[in-house]
């Protein structure tokens, strides 16, 4: 599959329909600027429209994941307008939120340290495998700034109690505590690290990639509603489910003994 080329970002896909987009900027340890926000919201449409897609791995250059925002890209914020403040924290919502709406699974491979807001490139994956050696902070209040576009989703993953510790005091945490406030899904070692993310890979690639994707959409919609309306809005996907060609393939293939068209071996 021909993959488009970026200046600060790396994507390939191969050929079980795995994308990996790597962020590049190892010198700045990955740190996020202008363009390189830019270019992974554009990535990320990309992979949202691509046919036979079925899982993103996002990683980091070198031995850092992300440092989060680039202090010189932050500096030069500091002599705009606040119109062009606004427009440019805008742009990092934006990115955030194509990243965590993806219909295809992300996995972090989490290969060093993250901050700020490499934190919430962590949060907006669905599942997160990370060297343990790895050591994480929210550090905006230490800046005088705050944590502000990445909040939903932190929050989201290691609940309010944690996040008022970990935002207030840009407490450093090692890979273990990471882990045992939900920031990280597996802790392993670095040499491990490759083995770990193909296990999980392993396990997707068994699933039907439409249900997937309907099942992303189910998670996100119960989460934000109430059991009322969770049970007009399950039973209705459900009976969609029946209807697709994915839900009568796995029934006819179980039936008949045999693995259904998605399946990998």
């Amino acid at each position: 599959m021909n993959t488009p080329a970026y200046e600060t970002l790396q994507l390939a896909v191969d050929a079980r329909g795995v994308a990996r987009l790597t962020l590049n900027r190892p010198d700045t340890h990955n740190a996020l600027n202008a363009t390189l926000i830019g270019e992974l919201r554009r990535a990320v449409e990309w992979l949202g429209a691509a046919e036979g897609v079925r899982a993103l791995v996002l990683t980091g250059a070198g031995k850092t994941f992300c440092a989060g925002g680039d202090l010189g890209w932050m500096r030069d914020n500091m002599t705009k307008s606040r119109a062009e403040r606004v427009s440019e924290s805008g742009d990092l919502a934006l990115m955030l939120r194509a990243l965590n709406d993806l219909p295809m699974p992300v996995i972090g491979r989490i290969n060093g340290p993250a901050y700020g807001g490499g934190v919430g490139m962590i949060s907006v994956c669905d599942m997160t495998i990370a060297v343990d050696t790895g050591v994480y902070s929210l550090t905006e209040v230490r800046l005088g700034l705050l944590p502000a576009n990445i909040a939903p989703y932190v929050v989201a993953r290691m609940g309010e109690a944690n996040a008022r510790r970990t935002f207030l005091t840009a407490r450093r945490m090692g890979a273990t505590e990471a882990q045992r406030l939900g920031l990280l899904s597996e802790v392993v070692a670095a040499d491990q690290l490759d083995a770990a993310v193909e296990r999980e890979l392993a396990d997707l690639l068994q699933c039907a990639p439409g249900a997937v994707a309907a099942t992303k959409k189910l998670i996100a919609y119960v989460h934000s509603h109430d059991l009322d309306t969770n049970m007009i809005y399950a039973a209705d996907k459900l009976a969609d489910a029946w209807e697709t060609e994915e839900g009568r393939e796995g029934i006819a293939a179980f039936f008949g003994k045999r693995q259904p068209a998605w399946r990998q071996a």
